[in-house]
């Protein structure tokens, strides 16, 4: 099913896909993405999630992220299955489970670094949601930043900032979809040390997609997608 690296995983299966089927309509008739994904990755597992563009690879992530539902087949995430969720319950489920960083930054253009950081924590109801959110600024290096918005950042500060607002909870999942693809080889390299760091730091797991070989080699095991299969 996938290339092994190494275990680096304990703890049982963070994720389990059963049969996962995906397709959406499209205007030349029914689109097949995902063809039957089997899938365990277990908690502290670190993944490296390769394959050619239109393989499956970001459908894949939106499905185990609740962002996507699937059209058959099982899904279960942080012991929860997600068959059959509302929009609400998914809603709390990521907030309260997963951190996502994409390739484009996504974030909120009228608030500050500190405000979009502290965002996830304020919808949690916590109280010091800004102190923590400073904390976890200054741990990714823009604590002189905070009072900063997304235009007056560079886009390694903006990823940065996302990268920060994805971990400052302190998810148990972390999905990265691409995250360096918009910077530069230094700053990326310097963004996927932080990813790295705080992964390793909090026992994360982590679902990392990328087109770089090398950084996937740096996951404890590689799998990779083509056709909207899992590949052997």
């Amino acid at each position: 099913m996938a290339e092994s690296g190494g275990n680096g995983a304990a703890g049982g299966a963070m994720i389990r896909l059963s049969g996962v089927h995906l397709s959406l309509p499209s205007a030349a008739g029914k689109v097949h993405i995902l063809r039957g994904i089997d899938l365990e990755i277990a908690r502290g597992e670190t993944i490296g999630l390769v394959g050619p563009s239109g393989s499956g690879k970001s459908t894949l992530m939106a499905v185990i992220a609740g962002l996507e539902g699937p059209s058959s087949g099982r899904v279960e995430v942080a012991g929860r299955p997600l068959n059959g969720q509302g929009e609400d319950a998914l809603a709390r489920f990521r907030r309260d489970h997963v951190g996502i960083v994409f390739q484009g930054f996504h974030l909120v253009p009228t608030m500050s670094a500190l405000e979009n950081v502290a965002l996830p924590l304020e919808f949690a109801g916590q109280a010091d949601a800004f102190d923590r959110a400073a904390a976890r600024l200054k741990d990714v290096g823009l604590g002189h930043r905070l009072t900063h918005y997304p235009a007056q950042l560079s886009g390694g500060e903006q990823q940065r900032v996302a990268l920060a607002r994805a971990t400052v909870a302190d998810p148990p999942l972390l999905l990265a979809d691409e995250p360096t693809g918009n910077l530069d080889s230094a700053t990326g390299g310097m963004v996927i040390e932080l990813l790295f760091g705080l992964q390793a730091a909090r026992g994360m797991t982590l679902v990392l997609i990328t087109h770089d070989a090398a950084l996937a080699g740096r996951c404890s095991r590689v799998v990779r997608m083509a056709d909207g299969r899992i590949a052997p």
